[in-house]
C-alpha cells in the first residue's frame, strides 16, 4: 500500500513544472487540480484493455492531468487495479510523487470481481449477501447498498486495488438508485448512516474526503422521485461530521449533449434556485463533470456553427465538447474515459490551450 495523499504542496509542485495554459489549473480545497481527468468506466474486462489504461495514464501524466477517476464496479473491479498499477509504476519511474495525483473511487453498486472464477451472481451472494455485509433489505433495486458495513468493506477492497493507503476523494455512486426502492424519509436515514461510516473513515485516514457522484440526482427538478438536493447532502454531512465534515465533491453530467448541470435550475440553495454547477460553488463543493465525451459519441461529429464558433480553438469536435466540458462555470475537472494512449494524447493536448471563458459556454445558450 502507498501511503500518502494529494496535498495542496505536492499538486503545486505538479503544477509548477508542467508545460500547461494558464487556468488549466484549478483551486480545489487548497489542491491543484487539472481541468481535465482519466476516466475508467468503459471497456471489456481483458487485459488489453488494461494495458491501454494503464499507458493512458502515463500519458495523461506526461500532459499535465493529475485526476484520475474509477469505481469499484468498472470493469469488474478491473479499471481500479489498472490505475493502481499504473500509478505505482509512474511513483518509481520518478514520473510524479503520491503528493501530487489525486484519485477518486466510488462505491454502492454491487460488483463482481473479473479475476474471480465464480459467476457474478454467486460472487455477489457469498460475498456480500451470505456474509450479512449487504443485507438483502438494504439492497435498492437488487443492485446498490450503502448499509454501514457494505461501505467499510468496499473502501477496503478499493484501496486493495488502487494499492493506495489513502483515496484522495470517495463518492457514493449514484445514491439516488436508493429512491427507486423507498421512500424519501428512509433514503435520508440510509444517508445519514452512511455519511457517518464515511466521516468516520476520513477520520482514520482511510479516505481525504468524500462525495456524491450521480447521473440523474443533481439534474433533475425539485419534485422529481430521484431528485438529490446539495444543500440537504451539505445538511447530513454536517449532521455526521460538524462544521468540519469532509463531504467536498460531486460528479454529475457535465457535456453538450446534458447541458442541465450548466443551465438548468435544478438546485435551491438559500431559498434561490440555480443550476447544479452554480449551487456547488456556492457550497464550496468541487465538481467533476462526467461524460464529457458523451461516452464517445462526440467522437466525428459535426457540431451546430454555434458551438464550433464559441471553441474555434479546439480543431475538432471532440476537442470542442471537452473545451465546452472543462469550460462550463463551476467545473473542477472534466474527465473523459480513455483507454488508448493515441487517444489520450489527443486529448490531454488541450492542457496546453487555455479554457474558455465561462461568458462563452454561457451564450451558447442566450
Amino acid at each position: 500500500m502507498i501511503p500518502g495523499r494529494a496535498t495542496p504542496e505536492g499538486t503545486r509542485r505538479f503544477a509548477d513544472r508542467s508545460e500547461a495554459a494558464e487556468g488549466h489549473f484549478r483551486e480545489a480545497r487548497e489542491l491543484s487540480l487539472s481541468s481535465l481527468g482519466v476516466g475508467t468506466y468503459l471497456g471489456p474486462e481483458d487485459a488489453e484493455t488494461d494495458a491501454g489504461y494503464e499507458a493512458s495514464v502515463g500519458v495523461a501524466l506526461g500532459a499535465a492531468v493529475n485526476v484520475f477517476d474509477s469505481a469499484i464496479n468498472y470493469r469488474g473491479q478491473k479499471s481500479e487495479r489498472a490505475i493502481g498499477r499504473a500509478l505505482a509504476n509512474a511513483f518509481r519511474e520518478g514520473l510524479a510523487a503520491r503528493d501530487e495525483v489525486f484519485v477518486s473511487t466510488k462505491g454502492g453498486f454491487l460488483p463482481h470481481d473479473a479475476d474471480d472464477p465464480r459467476p457474478p451472481r454467486r460472487y455477489f451472494q457469498e460475498e456480500f449477501v451470505a456474509s450479512g455485509l449487504a443485507p438483502a433489505d438494504a439492497i435498492a433495486q437488487g443492485c446498490h447498498c450503502m448499509a454501514p458495513a457494505y461501505l467499510r468493506d468496499q473502501i477496503a477492497r478499493s484501496r486493495a486495488n488502487l494499492g493506495l493507503d489513502t483515496i484522495d476523494l470517495y463518492y457514493l455512486h449514484n445514491p439516488e438508485t436508493q429512491l427507486g426502492a423507498v421512500d424519501r424519509t428512509e433514503f435520508l436515514r440510509r444517508l445519514e448512516e452512511a455519511a457517518a461510516v464515511l466521516e468516520e473513515e476520513a477520520a482514520a485516514g482511510r479516505i481525504a474526503a468524500w462525495g456524491a457522484a450521480t447521473w440523474d440526482g443533481l439534474r433533475v427538478p425539485p419534485d422529481h422521485p430521484d431528485h438529490l438536493s446539495l444543500e440537504e447532502l451539505a445538511a447530513v454531512a454536517e449532521k455526521a461530521g460538524g462544521a468540519g465534515h469532509h463531504f467536498r465533491a460531486v460528479q454529475l453530467p457535465t457535456n453538450l449533449g446534458m447541458t442541465q448541470s450548466v443551465v438548468y435550475r435544478s438546485q435551491a440553495v438559500g431559498g434561490r434556485r440555480m443550476p447544479a454547477l452554480e449551487a456547488c460553488s456556492a457550497l464550496r463543493l468541487a465538481a467533476f463533470g462526467s461524460a464529457s465525451i458523451l461516452q464517445g459519441r462526440a467522437v466525428g461529429v459535426d457540431f451546430p456553427d454555434a458551438v464550433s464558433g464559441a471553441f474555434p480553438e479546439a480543431e475538432s469536435s471532440l476537442l470542442q465538447a471537452l473545451q465546452f466540458a472543462r469550460s462550463a462555470p463551476g467545473v473542477t475537472a472534466a474527465l473523459v474515459g480513455v483507454s488508448d494512449p493515441e487517444h489520450a494524447a489527443e486529448d490531454f493536448a488541450l492542457a496546453r490551450t487555455p479554457p474558455a471563458s465561462g461568458t462563452r459556454v454561457l451564450d451558447l445558450f442566450v
